[in-house]
C-alpha cells in the first residue's frame, strides 16, 4: 500500500510516498481502507520530537490519527463493525508507528463509530480529534445549556467544532478570532471577539454579569485571561498551556472514545454540526499540508485524500 512515512525527528520532517505493508488485523481491531486523513498540529509535532517525552515512536512512522474510510476487513472475535461499513475515528494507539496517512489502517474498535451519513469523507475526516477535542473540554468543565461559554481561537478546527457543539448543548457562545473570521464565526451562531489587547473588556462589556466557562484553544495567555472573567477559575480548561494545571485550570488531552464519536454523527446527521474544510490535499502533497498547518492561518480543517 502507498504510505508517508518519515524515519527520523526533524524541522521539517523527511516526508516520503512510500509502500508499505498491509498492515495486520488483531482482535478487536478492523481495517479501515483509507477515503480521507484529517490533519492536526500534533502530527508534525510528534514528528518533530517536541512531545517526545509523552510518546513511544517506532520507526519508519506513518503519521496521523483521524481517518474517515470503508472497512476492508474484521479481526477475530471482533462483531462492532461489519465489511462494508463506513466508519471515522481518533487511531490513536499505544506508540506512534502505522497511523492514518496511508491507504489502509488497522484500528481498533474503541476509536470509531459509524460515520456521519449525511458528510463526506473529506468533512468526516475533520471531526475525530479537533470534535472530541471540543466536546471532551465542554464536559470537563461542566458548560451547558444557559450557560455562557467564551472559546479562545474559535474559528480553527477544534474551535469551531466547539462552537458548534457548545451551541447544539444549549449554551450561549462568545468566540475570539481575527477580524476576518468574524462573519464565518456569526455563522456558526457564536458572537465574535477580536483577538488582541483589550480583548477581556470586549468580552465583558458582551457579558457584563460574568461567564460561565472557558475553553483556551490557543495558548499565549488564554487561561489567565479566561481565569479573570469566569465566575469559578476552576472551569476553565485549556489544551494550549502545558501549564494550565499549575495555573489551576483544566489541562485536556484528547481521548479516543466511540460513543462521544457517535454523538458527534448524531449532532452532524441533525445538521447541527457541518465541518468548514479549508484545504484537502492528496496525500503525496502531506509536507505541503503541515507547513500550512504550522502557519497557524487556517479556517476549519486540512484534510489529505487518499
Amino acid at each position: 500500500m502507498k504510505a508517508i512515512a518519515y524515519t527520523a525527528y526533524g524541522t521539517p520532517p523527511a516526508l516520503e510516498l512510500v509502500d508499505a505493508p498491509r498492515p495486520k488485523v488483531g482482535p478487536g481491531e478492523v481495517l479501515v481502507r483509507v477515503k480521507a486523513a484529517g490533519v492536526n498540529p500534533v502530527d508534525w509535532k510528534i514528528a518533530a520530537g517536541f512531545v517526545d517525552p509523552l510518546f513511544e515512536v517506532r520507526y519508519p512512522v506513518i503519521p496521523g490519527w483521524d481517518v474517515a474510510g470503508v472497512v476492508e476487513a474484521v479481526g477475530p472475535d471482533t462483531f462492532d463493525h461489519a465489511v462494508g461499513d463506513e466508519v471515522f475515528g481518533y487511531v490513536r494507539k499505544e506508540w506512534v508507528e502505522l497511523g492514518t496517512y496511508a491507504e489502509l489502517v488497522s484500528a481498533p474498535v474503541r476509536t470509531l463509530a459509524r460515520k456521519p451519513r449525511t458528510l463526506g469523507f473529506e468533512e468526516a475526516a475533520g471531526i475525530p480529534l479537533a470534535g472530541l477535542t471540543a466536546y471532551q473540554s465542554l464536559t470537563r468543565v461542566g458548560a451547558g445549556a444557559g450557560e455562557t461559554v467564551v472559546i479562545h481561537s474559535a474559528a480553527g478546527g477544534t474551535g469551531s467544532l466547539g462552537v458548534q457543539i457548545a451551541v447544539a448543548l444549549g449554551a450561549r457562545v462568545i468566540g475570539t478570532a481575527g477580524a476576518h473570521n468574524h462573519d464565518f464565526l456569526r455563522g456558526l451562531g457564536a458572537e465574535p471577539v477580536l483577538y488582541g489587547e483589550g480583548m477581556a473588556d470586549r468580552i465583558r462589556a458582551l457579558a457584563p454579569e460574568g461567564i460561565d466557562a472557558g475553553l483556551d484553544f490557543y495558548g499565549d495567555g488564554g487561561v489567565e485571561v479566561l481565569q479573570s472573567l469566569v465566575k469559578e477559575r476552576s472551569r476553565v480548561v485549556s489544551i494550549a498551556d502545558p501549564e494550565a494545571a499549575a495555573k489551576g485550570a483544566h489541562q485536556l488531552w484528547v481521548r479516543p472514545d466511540s460513543a462521544d464519536l457517535a454523538f458527534l454523527a448524531d449532532l452532524a446527521d441533525r445538521g447541527a454540526l457541518t465541518v468548514h474544510v479549508e484545504h484537502a490535499l492528496p496525500l503525496a502533497e502531506a509536507a505541503k499540508a503541515w507547513e500550512l498547518s504550522a502557519a497557524g492561518r487556517t479556517r476549519g480543517k486540512i484534510v489529505l485524500t487518499v
